[in-house]
């Protein structure tokens, strides 16, 4: 699984499902939207997750299970176990790591039997992260996983735009270069800035307030329910709401002590309001049955419908039943149509978006390095699957 069609299934209502497995880092990274460290004790229980996976069934499972934290390969066994039951109804897994464990620029063993148990391993990497990790260790860390016959990308984050308003961040810039010298230009990669949440709270600029509110900006991030560090499921991946207690009604899908996977799909994808937020975003979606203006920021919108009963009963009308169904559908069909790189130029950092669509051909191979004489035995096993 390459990562464009990770993203490309990203607008997609329940074909994914975020899982943070547990809050805790060995990193201390200043820009971490969740506040994540070593003395952070939050993480799902360990058989009510296993319990939610295992409801999964041949024919109701999200297409891809994305595994992350915190840093999820601190509980490498669970991530692994995690995985094998998602995989046995039919789902693929991705993992997104801090890459801890990639000082000197190897992979443990107990780490890369998990590894090789993914569809697709997504390494983090940025200025904070190298601060902790040397980027020289995690890219030689990388070469391994793509020798053990395993898809993976990298994820950037930027912190700033360079000296003018249109100046690209030298840091991107520099990393971008550096990755294409080393794997040439077949290591896809997902460029993001960094958002005001977590400790990146007081390091960035606010993030602005989003399109009109006359256009439809449809929210891809309510596609995907994510179970949360406390085992809540919600329906939005946006750390503001993965960590708000309570979470707004309407985008509190249950918990998986009480819910099991169908019960969790069935409610995102029956749910009005979450199909107009699909279709149309908050900000749309507030001036189209509210006299009130909505306040400032996307995200912020989307919280604030839980008090604006005249939306919430506006959405009931609008997007229930068939009507609702194929709104979700039609939408859907859109923002698949104009492919991943799209969504990233919506959603991400559209200088970089194209990054996420490499050529189409042969594997990722290190320009500087010879092809592997034959595949591992992992890489076989994988593809016997």
């Amino acid at each position: 699984m390459d990562l464009a069609e990770l993203i490309g299934l990203r607008p997609v209502p329940c074909g994914g499902l975020l899982v943070a497995l547990t809050r805790r880092c060995p990193m201390s990274c200043a820009h971490c939207s969740t506040g994540s460290s070593m003395a952070a004790s939050d993480e799902p229980d360990k058989r009510q997750l296993r319990d939610f996976i295992g409801s999964f069934s041949a024919e109701d499972r999200p297409e891809v299970v994305m595994l992350t934290g915190g840093e999820p390969l601190l509980l490498p066994e669970l991530a692994a176990r995690v995985a094998g039951l998602a995989q046995a109804a039919g789902s693929r897994v991705a993992l997104l790591s801090g890459m801890f464990f990639a000082r000197g620029g190897r992979v443990p063993d107990r780490i890369m039997r998990t590894i090789t148990a993914l569809d697709h391993f997504s390494a983090s990497l940025d200025v904070h992260h190298e601060r902790e990790v040397p980027r020289a260790d995690v890219l030689r860390a990388l070469r391994a996983v793509l020798d053990a016959g395993v898809p993976a990308s990298i994820h950037l984050t930027g912190t700033g735009t360079g000296t003018g308003a249109d100046a690209p961040d030298p840091y991107l810039v520099d990393v971008v270069a550096d990755v294409r010298r080393v794997f040439g230009p077949r290591m896809p990669m997902l460029v993001n800035e960094v958002r005001p949440l977590g400790r990146a709270a007081g390091l960035v600029r606010p993030t602005p307030p989003g399109p009109d509110d006359s256009l439809a900006a449809p929210c891809a991030l309510a596609a995907w329910p994510v179970v949360a560090f406390d085992g809540t499921v919600a329906a939005c991946c946006n750390q503001w709401t993965v960590d708000r207690r309570p979470v707004p009604p309407h985008l509190r899908l249950g918990h998986i002590a009480e819910d099991d996977w169908p019960t969790v799909r069935e409610r995102s994808l029956g749910s009005p309001v979450l199909r107009m937020l699909r279709a149309v975003g908050p900000r749309r979606l507030h001036a189209r049955y509210e006299t009130e203006p909505a306040p400032a920021g996307y995200c912020r919108s989307c919280h604030a419908l839980a008090d604006r009963p005249s939306v919430l009963e506006g959405a009931a009308r609008d997007a229930g039943g068939r009507v609702g169904e194929l709104l979700d559908r039609l939408t859907t069909e859109q923002q698949r149509a104009a492919g991943p790189a799209a969504l990233v130029r919506r959603m991400g950092c559209a200088r970089y978006a194209h990054l996420v669509e490499p050529p189409s051909g042969e594997e990722c191979v290190p320009t500087n390095e010879p092809r592997p004489a034959k595949a591992s035995p992992a890489s076989e096993k994988r593809s016997s699957r």
